[in-house]
C-alpha cells in the first residue's frame, strides 16, 4: 500500500501510510479516531483503572505511567502492523482522549473481534456507537472482513445494548482461555 487516501463509504476516509492503516472518521462530527502513541500512556493508565474496565473487561497490573507505556508497546502498538488494534478515540473539539475502539485478532476466536472501552465521563453520549460504526465501516469496506464478532460478560448490560444497536446478534456463550464465560455476538458484513 502506498501513501494516499481511500474512501470506503459515505463519511469515512482511511489514510494509508507505509502499509499501516490509520482510521480517520471524517464525517464524525464529534470524534477523532487515531492510533495511540507513547504520549497517550497517561490516558491508558486512567482508562485501564476505571472501575467499569476493571469489573467488565479485565484487571491489568498497570499502576503507573511507565507500566501504561509498556502496555501500549506490548499490547496495542503491535496490532497496528496488521491494520488492526485498538485506536484511540478523542473528542474532536477538545482533542482529549475518551476511549478506545478497534479490531482484535484473539487466538481463541475464529473471527476478528470488535472491542471498545470508554471513560465513564463519556458514557451515554453516543460516542462509543459513533466510534464503533466507523470501525465497522473500516472492517467492511477496507479490510473486507465477512463477519465481526464481539465478546462481553453477561453482566455488562451497557455493552450488550450497544452491540444490539450496532446490529450484532447474540450467538452463544463461550469461555476464554482463563475459563471466564463470555457472551459472543456476531455481525455479518458485506450486506448492503
Amino acid at each position: 500500500m502506498g501513501d494516499g487516501r481511500v474512501c470506503c463509504g459515505p463519511g469515512h476516509e482511511f489514510l494509508i501510510l507505509e502499509g499501516v492503516n490509520i482510521i480517520v472518521a471524517k464525517d464524525t462530527p464529534r470524534l477523532l479516531i487515531r492510533q495511540a502513541t507513547p504520549a497517550d500512556a497517561s490516558f491508558m493508565l486512567e482508562l485501564l483503572n476505571e472501575p467499569a474496565w476493571r469489573k467488565f473487561i479485565r484487571q491489568h497490573d498497570v499502576n503507573s505511567a511507565p507500566a501504561a507505556l509498556d502496555y501500549l508497546e506490548e499490547r496495542i502498538f503491535p496490532a497496528y502492523e496488521e491494520g488492526m488494534g485498538f485506536w484511540l478515540v478523542a473528542e474532536k473539539s477538545s482533542q482529549l482522549p475518551i476511549g478506545i475502539c478497534g479490531l482484535v485478532k484473539r487466538p481463541y476466536l475464529e473471527q476478528v473481534d470488535l472491542g471498545f472501552g470508554f471513560l465513564e465521563l463519556a458514557w451515554g453520549k453516543g460516542f462509543a456507537r459513533e466510534a464503533a460504526l466507523s470501525v465497522i465501516e473500516y472492517a467492511d469496506s477496507l479490510l473486507q472482513l465477512p463477519e465481526l464478532w464481539a465478546i462481553t460478560v453477561a453482566e455488562n448490560a451497557q455493552s450488550i445494548t450497544l452491540l444490539e444497536k450496532l446490529s450484532f446478534s447474540f450467538s452463544k456463550t463461550l469461555s476464554n482461555p482463563e475459563g471466564e464465560a463470555l457472551e459472543l455476538y456476531s455481525l455479518r458484513l458485506g450486506v448492503k
